[in-house]
């Protein structure tokens, strides 16, 4: 996990294992200390979002407010908004080096 980083709702995280390693995803949901739940609203819809250890994900420093308001209001999120932030902060695709 990144260095001090706690995982919050509307997270940007980059997976660093498994088959989707190098991925950009929002996290949606936090099961417990060890697991969140993963979504970047192509491969991953928000309705299929990934369960995936907190180990295997590098926290980025961003969070994107209005996912966590929308999320924590119980409203509905959906997959092109999660795109449109990913792309807007610069996450929009694989990073080479993970």
């Amino acid at each position: 996990m990144g260095d001090n980083e706690t995982a919050e709702i509307g997270s940007v995280a980059l997976s660093i294992a498994g088959r989707d390693k190098g991925r950009y995803f929002v996290i949606i949901e936090v099961l417990d200390e060890g697991y969140v739940k993963v979504a970047d609203g192509s491969l991953r819809k928000v309705e299929s979002a990934k369960k995936k250890k907190l180990k295997h994900l590098k926290l980025k420093p961003v969070t994107i407010p209005t996912v966590k308001e929308r999320l924590l209001e119980g409203g509905k999120l959906f997959d092109f908004e999660i795109r449109k932030h990913l792309e807007a902060l610069g996450y929009d695709g694989r990073d080479k080096k993970a």
